[in-house]
């Protein structure tokens, strides 16, 4: 009998079957144990393929868009950037299309150093705010927008009235405040006018005349005003609920006010134009956004074309006709 065939003793098996088992289960196991690594090795590498792949697309995607940078000033004081005493204020409850470009428009003819404050409803405000320039005009500090909160509002003209009366309004929203330009959102200020609003900080109240020879050119709609004088008129007088409008109500106060100078229609030069007619004033105020226009200066239509050549931002605020679209024989005198 040979060697390989050689009983154990005892009568127990033979150990090359179970050696060989455990050699197989001991490769097998080395064999897991190295595919396990390799493929543990292998992940990182693969996650960075994945994520420079990304990258790639990411940045590829980024290329066809145009490029944008914006400065928003995050380091400017806005007390040191603007002059506190200057306001120029908008007062609107209506969500108004065109409120957002008159604000603009307005901010690039008044002099740089003016904040802006609008006042108005949720509705009105949220309307203005939505607006990227508007947005960045806000955190820039030139522009505060306000809803004011009771007693307060703004939902009429008689609202308004009682608001600019009211003694508690400029010393809780305007304390610091000497000079106010108050507009409409019907009202105007032409970038062709060779002056400017500070030309007229010497005045105590600014507006438009109702006739050449007015006394007091002081029509509210596009007006400046002292809120010193304001103030010490508001300390001894008080407007009665639904009577006069407030820029009648001042005028017949601020005019007989000791030390008071006030613009008048003789003047060669006005702020604004109203009801009467006046060759290239700072800015026009279109009543009622042109549903309640003045013939002395709209009518003729030689002056509504030099109204029109002189300051076409009224086309922002007024619903305009074209010229080309009247009909043969039209006198144009409406």
């Amino acid at each position: 009998m040979t060697a390989a065939m050689a009983t154990p003793p005892n009568g127990s098996k033979p150990l090359s079957n179970g050696m060989f088992a455990t050699n197989r289960t001991r490769i097998v196991l080395a064999i897991t144990l190295l595919a396990t690594w390799l493929f543990a090795s292998l992940i990182p590498s693969y996650k960075q393929s994945v994520k420079d792949l990304a990258q790639k697309k990411y940045n590829e995607a980024i290329g066809h868009f145009p490029a944008l940078k914006v400065d928003w000033h995050p380091k400017v004081d806005s007390e040191v950037q603007f002059n506190a005493s200057k306001v120029a204020l908008l007062i609107e409850g209506r969500p108004i299309p065109h409120l957002v470009p008159q604000l603009l428009h307005m901010m690039s003819v008044v002099p740089p150093d003016w904040r802006f404050k609008f006042i108005g409803t949720n509705k009105s405000v949220m309307s203005v705010s939505r607006s990227f320039a508007t947005q960045y005009q806000a955190l820039n500090g030139k522009l505060d927008l306000v809803v004011l909160p009771k007693p307060w509002k703004v939902d009429s003209k008689e609202d308004i009235y009682r608001l600019l009366t009211d003694l508690r309004f400029y010393n809780d929203h305007l304390s610091e405040v000497e000079w106010m330009l108050k507009f409409e959102s019907d009202s105007i200020m032409c970038a062709n006018s060779g002056d400017t609003l500070d030309d007229w900080l010497h005045y105590d109240w600014a507006g438009a005349p109702r006739s050449k020879d007015d006394t007091f050119a002081g029509n509210g709609g596009l007006s400046l005003r002292r809120i010193s004088t304001v103030k010490r008129i508001l300390g001894f007088q008080s407007r009665y609920n639904d009577t006069e409008p407030e820029d009648e109500w001042f005028g017949k106060r601020i005019t007989v006010l000791p030390g008071a100078k006030v613009a008048s229609g003789a003047e060669e030069t006005h702020l604004s134009v109203e009801d009467t007619w006046f060759e290239k004033p700072m800015g026009y105020h279109a009543r009622d956004m042109g549903e309640n226009l003045a013939d002395d200066v709209w009518k003729d239509p030689k002056k509504r074309k030099a109204n029109l050549d002189y300051c076409p931002e009224l086309a922002m605020i007024m619903p305009m006709k074209l010229e080309r679209e009247r009909c043969q024989g039209d006198d144009k005198m409406v």
